[in-house]
């Protein structure tokens, strides 16, 4: 498929080594590794749904083209100035201009904590696709690693789990699965990422329950 000069596989070249290259300054959970599986879970996806790859790929791809601190008090603006990031680069490399509405809006939107509801379905594969990856065993490794990374201790030791407290996931980094993880599955939009999710889900819950039976803690 040709995009512009170049075929949709050159780009993905030029995008795969320019992510590659800023592989340093990512956490742990995005790097080149989450890069290559939203990117392939998108790509399945949009050709399941019908979504033009000229658009998904670029902004799967790009999705967090600067690093970003996801603790900070300034990350909800954080994402317009990678979203900005990315399409410049883009502009640099000579990609089509008049695809960059559709692929800002696909970047922006992938974001939970901007908070945008996709408007059109590759803007819909790209945020599946990138929430499926906080989801199952993947989820929970990433989970784990952003937030001991963070110094967060894995639990609340005076009640694991909120149930009669909030969840607070800056503290502790059992809460994240209930601030953020668990509620995934009922904000994705197409059908094959619903499905993948109920599998995911699964794995996480089991873990749970074993995390609550081995700390003796009641489960939530």
């Amino acid at each position: 498929m040709l995009v512009g000069t170049k075929k949709l596989a050159e780009w993905r070249e030029i995008f795969h080594d320019h992510m590659q290259s800023m592989d340093h300054a990512f956490d742990s959970a995005h790097k080149i590794d989450h890069v290559t599986r939203v990117t392939n879970t998108a790509l399945q996806l949009a050709e399941m749904e019908g979504a033009k790859l000229e658009i998904v790929l670029p902004a799967v791809m790009l999705h967090d083209s600067l690093p970003i601190d996801k603790f900070a008090s300034s990350t909800k603006n954080s994402i317009y100035i990678s979203t900005e990031n990315s399409l410049n680069l883009l502009k640099s490399w000579g990609y089509p201009q008049e695809l960059f509405l559709s692929i800002e809006h696909a970047i922006l939107a992938h974001s939970f904590s901007a908070n945008i509801t996709p408007q059109t379905l590759e803007a819909k594969v790209v945020q599946d696709a990138d929430r499926l990856d906080a989801l199952g065993a993947i989820g929970i490794a990433r989970t784990l690693a952003v937030g001991f990374k963070q110094g967060n201790p894995l639990y609340n030791k005076d009640e694991p789990f909120p149930i009669n407290r909030d969840a607070n996931d800056r503290d502790n980094i059992l809460d994240h699965f209930y601030v953020k993880l668990l509620r995934l599955p009922a904000l994705l939009h197409t059908k094959a990422a619903k499905m993948e999710a109920d599998a995911r889900i699964k794995t996480m819950e089991i873990f749970l329950r074993d995390l609550a039976r081995e700390i003796g803690a009641e489960f939530l």
